[in-house]
């Protein structure tokens, strides 16, 4: 294991024909910490999390987790070394059972054997809210429990870096604020998370660092207060003339 940052990113790119969707972006990510990630509809956050994820390739630039270079692996290698990851829209296996669900990521994702992955699943249902629907098809789950067991699903692959991908979107504020919690309990388990969101209360509550992105370029970087404050990321990402 590197004494340097959990992740590093340097100068990544990735275009769609004459498109810039992310370009020359680069950041850290220290170990333990949360790093939040704003920007307006289109500034290319997903996309760079797709990068991280395997997900899409990089035209250009490199990503280095734990001091080991990422190349092209598949998503469900880079899982293997420890990245793991929501999406904006929940995608649990719906004919499944929410504890059958976690079942899988921890046998294939974390490889453990049976019996360890079964304890496993079941403090993360208890950690995620979801112990009462553990034998609930996820078909049949609310939109904040299918939040919820997106979550749990990318936790029961025993990641060391985690990327959620907008989790607080749809739901209301008292939903959100349980997110924030269920947020907070992950990191005294150690994982280091990347969260991109567009609720911003979210974001300030738990972030130690925020990076902005628009067009696809990095815009600021920092301290959470800080960067809000910063008239280039008012203009942009709030529509405020400073």
């Amino acid at each position: 294991m590197s004494n340097g940052p959990l992740l590093s990113a340097r100068g990544l790119c990735k275009s769609y024909g004459a498109v810039r969707v992310v370009h020359e972006v680069d950041f850290d990510v220290r170990a333990g910490e949360v790093l939040g990630v704003l920007g307006p509809n289109g500034a290319g956050k997903t996309t760079l999390f797709n990068l991280i994820s395997g997900d899409t390739k990089l035209d250009a630039g490199k990503l280095v987790l734990a001091g080991v270079p990422l190349r092209n692996e598949a998503p469900y290698e880079r899982c293997k070394r420890g990245i793991g990851r929501t999406y904006q829209v929940p995608r649990p296996y719906g004919g499944m059972t929410t504890f059958e669900n976690l079942l899988v990521a921890a046998l294939f994702s974390a490889r453990r054997n049976e019996r360890a992955a079964y304890w496993h699943c079941a403090a993360i249902l208890d950690d995620c809210g979801l112990a009462d629907k553990a034998n609930v098809q996820a078909g049949m789950l609310t939109l904040l429990d299918r939040k919820r067991l997106e979550l749990a699903r990318a936790v029961a692959g025993n990641p060391t870096l985690l990327l959620l991908d907008e989790i607080a979107g749809g739901l209301t504020d008292s939903e959100s604020e349980d997110l924030v919690e269920l947020v907070r309990r992950l990191r005294e388990r150690n994982i280091t998370i990347v969260w991109i969101e567009h609720v911003l209360h979210a974001i300030m509550a738990v972030a130690d660092r925020v990076l902005v992105l628009n067009f696809g370029k990095k815009i600021a970087e920092g301290e959470p207060n800080a960067v809000i404050s910063d008239p280039d990321v008012r203009r942009v990402y709030m529509g405020i003339e400073v």
